[in-house]
């Protein structure tokens, strides 16, 4: 039954996120990630309870959708080039001041104490789910942005899924009990070869990928593959390999701060999957290793 609860959430929600990287407004985009982020951070938030911890709650979601809010409103119309320096400037500044912005809001608390505890989750909170989704949104909105975003979370979904099936029914190394005890060494690089598998797609058929989205109104011309040269094949495997390491990482962290937590999901609005965190977790490294990537081609 909890593997149909899985497949079935993931039928219905892989369309959905793939039509909204690929066709809505960037604005309408920028405001599913920053709800997504949002609950994310909640679940974050809840756990944190679980470590003794009283945490800010509205002052931590009201921080993080005014640093969302400030990008749309800022990087509306802007080419490329002026979004990633906008993106750069305004999240360096809201990362160094999250923790002295809460840090003074825990001087009004009566207990002194938690304060500390309360500014690092919250601080936290914003470095950890937040800025990652920022970077994925500015992503979308580089050259071929439709493209590399679709990559990602292909990449991503596929690591998953080998690594769930070939764990369940070949793995016998476990890779980290303590963490994770179901995850095992044969499940990660089934995970790795599905991640360089589909790196290989990207190289041999990342033109004729865009072409039928464009045909199929999906994209625009600037959204695919048609300003890029093809890249060479081996920087691609390197990126993927280490977007799926990055992924995998991810996916252990979030099991860590469960398992701190005592929980074994960080909640229930997915059916099958648990919580809004632990369907993004592997995004959370990935997604701004990539964005890394692109940027450094962007202001070559």
């Amino acid at each position: 039954m909890h593997l149909l609860k899985r497949i079935l959430t993931a039928v219905v929600l892989i369309p959905i996120v793939l039509l909204l990287v690929l066709h809505v407004h960037i604005i309408a985009l920028e405001v599913v990630a920053a709800v997504v982020a949002l609950l994310s951070v909640h679940e974050l938030i809840k756990l944190s309870e679980g470590y003794g911890i009283k945490p800010f709650r509205w002052q931590t979601f009201a921080f993080i959708a005014a640093v969302f809010a400030f990008l749309a409103v800022n990087s509306a119309g802007q080419t490329p080039l002026l979004s990633t320096a906008s993106l750069i400037a305004v999240s360096v500044l809201a990362a160094c001041i999250a923790a002295f912005l809460f840090l003074t809001l825990g001087m009004l608390r009566a207990d002194l104490s938690t304060s500390f505890q309360a500014a690092m989750v919250s601080a936290f909170s914003f470095a950890y789910v937040a800025l990652p989704f920022i970077f994925l949104v500015q992503l979308r909105q580089q050259p071929s942005g439709a493209i590399w975003v679709v990559y990602l979370l292909v990449l991503v979904w596929s690591g998953d899924i080998f690594a769930y099936f070939v764990g369940k029914s070949m793995g016998r190394h476990l890779m980290s009990p303590r963490v994770s005890p179901k995850k095992t060494w044969e499940g990660a690089i089934a995970s790795l070869l599905a991640g360089l598998g589909v790196g290989f797609l990207l190289h041999q058929y990342g033109l004729q990928i865009s072409s039928a989205l464009l045909n199929a109104h999906l994209i625009e011309q600037k959204d695919g593959f048609f300003a890029l040269q093809k890249p060479p094949l081996f920087p691609i495997l390197v990126l993927s390999a280490g977007l799926n390491v990055a992924a995998q990482l991810g996916d252990l962290v979030e099991s860590l701060i469960k398992r701190g937590a005592n929980v074994k999901d960080s909640g229930t609005i997915l059916p099958g999957h648990g919580g809004m965190l632990d369907r993004i977790d592997a995004l959370l490294f990935a997604a701004p290793i990539l964005w890394f990537y692109t940027t450094w081609q962007v202001l070559q």
